[in-house]
């Protein structure tokens, strides 16, 4: 007979000094993982177990994404429960992936030379042959650790095994159902995280990789207002922001309430599509009311500011507070404007502004424009991510599409504060 070598505390949470093989055994006879279509069928067990500063695992967020999913994504939610006590939840999108849907028609324009538009041109014929249903747990809307939440009595190495049985109970759920998930991906990892699931994903033939860094800017504690911030560059960067502001001169911020969101929604939207088609490769694409159903679920949190010249609108940018971070959500602009009035780089300042005066310790910029990004003072920080093919045949190529598609931006980090 196995015995089990974790213990359970006065609060009924599981401990486990000691990871091994019969630990794997008990543990897995006495969790209980139950998968979940919608967050609505238990949004009071999750709220309650979910810390109210993981904003993007808590079910207001959730929810908004089932009112306004992007086209072909709905929710899975998985629960894992140690007699009857709630000691972990993971978040999961899945996606139905179109491969002539993601690429942008303008790269093969762009691309330069022969082979380069060989390349590009045969990328996107083998790309277009694909469909598949893709499981993410994390977020393809956000960058960072968005995932999945275990109690912090829980050994990581544990909680690293049970997602990955959490993953294969609700892939079979969804067969169930009718998807067929053929790969899973695991997102964004920072270090601490990484080195617990590395031993766990790698063993079971996920390919472990790292897209391009998320920039974070660390507001520092002395910071009291914007000024402070500007104090702390070199004189070369404060000439730069003064030059920006005095090219934005003429800009008008306003933040928007939900009415006016829902008035709008579809010039916003539109102004979000000059930015997405400016990219190689999207995963996604959303609906005009996503903006909405954000603005209704979070309140406050949320916020959409309409940036205008002369009364016509020519841009926004959205932020979402998250406990102690703030995150630079999705943008709209007019590149003709941009270049006249350097519209991008204050809504960047602007959003620093927003961070400062909420008090939040970092500004998350995800992982575009890295090199603008850090000339305002963000610092790249490199996520881990883990995929991996149900098929064993296709997961040997998983690891050449991932490295041939995933994009890739050459740049100069910048360092605008003074040493």
């Amino acid at each position: 007979m196995t015995t089990c070598n974790f213990s359970l505390t006065d609060s009924q949470v599981l401990t486990a000094p000691k990871f091994s093989k019969p630990n794997e055994a008990c543990l897995l006879e006495h969790t209980d993982i139950a998968f979940h279509a919608s967050i609505t069928e238990m949004t009071d067990l999750w709220d309650d177990f979910v810390p109210e500063h993981r904003v993007f695992l808590r079910s207001a967020y959730l929810r908004a994404l089932e009112a306004a999913p992007p086209n072909g994504m709905h929710g899975g939610y998985l629960t894992f429960s140690l007699h009857g006590q709630m000691i972990g939840i993971a978040s999961c999108q899945i996606q139905h992936y179109r491969g002539d849907e993601p690429f942008n028609d303008e790269q093969l324009a762009q691309a330069t030379g022969f082979w380069n538009k060989t390349k590009v041109a045969a990328q996107k014929f083998i790309t277009r042959q694909i469909r598949l249903n893709v499981m993410v747990c994390g977020s393809l809307l956000l960058t960072g650790e968005h995932g999945f939440y275990f109690h912090p009595k829980v050994n990581p190495e544990i909680a690293s095994l049970l997602l990955y049985k959490g993953l294969e109970k609700a892939s079979e759920e969804m067969g169930r159902r009718g998807t067929r998930i053929a790969l899973f991906v695991m997102k964004d990892f920072f270090e601490r995280t990484q080195k617990s699931l590395s031993p766990i994903f790698t063993d079971r033939k996920f390919y472990e990789f790292q897209a391009q860094p998320t920039m974070v800017l660390d507001v520092r504690h002395d910071w009291e207002s914007f000024d402070d911030y500007l104090a702390a560059m070199s004189s070369k960067y404060r000439v730069r922001v003064k030059r920006a502001f005095k090219k934005g001169k003429d800009i008008v911020r306003k933040e928007l309430t939900l009415q006016e969101i829902e008035e709008n929604k579809q010039q916003i939207f539109d102004s979000y599509q000059n930015v997405a088609a400016k990219a190689v490769f999207n995963t996604f694409t959303f609906t005009p009311d996503y903006f909405p159903s954000l603005k209704r679920e979070l309140g406050d949190k949320f916020k959409l500011i309409a940036c205008y010249i002369h009364d016509e609108f020519v841009g926004f940018y959205t932020t979402i507070k998250s406990g102690n971070e703030l995150d630079a959500h999705f943008l709209g602009l007019d590149y003709q404007v941009n270049r006249d009035s350097q519209l991008y780089l204050n809504m960047l300042y602007d959003m620093i502004r927003i961070g400062i005066d909420e008090g939040v310790h970092q500004v998350t910029f995800s992982r575009t424009a890295l090199e603008i990004k850090s000339s305002i003072g963000a610092e790249p920080h490199d996520l881990t991510l883990y995929a991996r093919h149900r098929n064993c045949i296709a997961n040997w190529f998983v690891k050449y599409f991932i490295n041939q598609f995933a994009p890739k931006e050459e740049w100069v980090q910048r360092r605008p504060f003074k040493v």
